[in-house]
């Protein structure tokens, strides 16, 4: 029997395909309200930050299509999927060909969301959920980092800890419809996507979104 945060993503989702990489199917929740508050519920405290792992955020829609468009961006490669939420980047990365592919995040609910999705998507996937910011970015060949611009004490660690990555020797790739905290003077544009979304989760029912590199 499924339990713990594997049946709650279960219970309150559906699988249902990324509305801009179709070949990728997720558990997905349809409306953000009722879920953030049955998992206040399931965690049992208030103010807990929005469930990021039930929804295809645009940055991330944009960069998976890109690295499945883009197979030689990943082949043979260590990928590392910040901020994974759903897992959806490190999925599509190993759909392209991709060596290994971690994925990183703090949520509680997140190691069953990816872990459900990896099987879902029938991909092996290596799950953390350590603070990476807490430390020198790991030895890996690609960091994928999606729709992280969004507060600016994070926007201002992610950059700078993405800086230190790339002064290392990794390659950074970052998705983002340009959220209010988009550090845009430092990346090159390498892909812009028309990406379907709903004023659930975003203000206008289609968002341009950008992959980036990291100059």
């Amino acid at each position: 029997m499924v339990s713990g945060p594997a049946a709650f993503i279960l219970d309150n989702t559906r699988l249902q395909p990324v509305s801009h990489a179709p070949e990728i199917s997720l558990w997905l929740a349809d409306e953000i309200t009722p879920i953030w508050r049955l998992t206040e519920e399931e965690l049992g405290e208030m103010g807990v930050p929005p469930p990021f792992w039930a929804f295809a955020w645009a940055g991330g829609q944009a960069l998976a299509r890109y690295l499945l468009d883009h197979p030689g961006t990943v082949r043979g490669r260590r990928v590392l999927d910040f901020a994974a939420g759903s897992g959806l980047v490190g999925i599509a990365a190993m759909i392209a060909g991709a060596d290994s592919a971690v994925c990183a995040d703090i949520d509680p609910f997140c190691a069953a969301a990816v872990g459900l999705n990896a099987q879902a998507n029938r991909v092996a996937l290596t799950f953390t959920a350590e603070n990476l910011l807490e430390r020198a970015p790991p030895p890996v060949d690609l960091i994928c980092a999606g729709d992280v611009f969004y507060e600016q004490p994070m926007a201002e660690a992610v950059i700078a800890w993405l800086r230190a990555a790339r002064a290392q020797g990794s390659d950074v790739l970052i998705g983002d419809p340009k959220r209010s905290y988009f550090p845009g003077g430092e990346l090159i544009q390498l892909a812009e996507y028309q990406v379907p979304t709903t004023r659930e989760l975003e203000d206008q029912a289609v968002k341009r979104s950008g992959v980036y590199s990291l100059a």
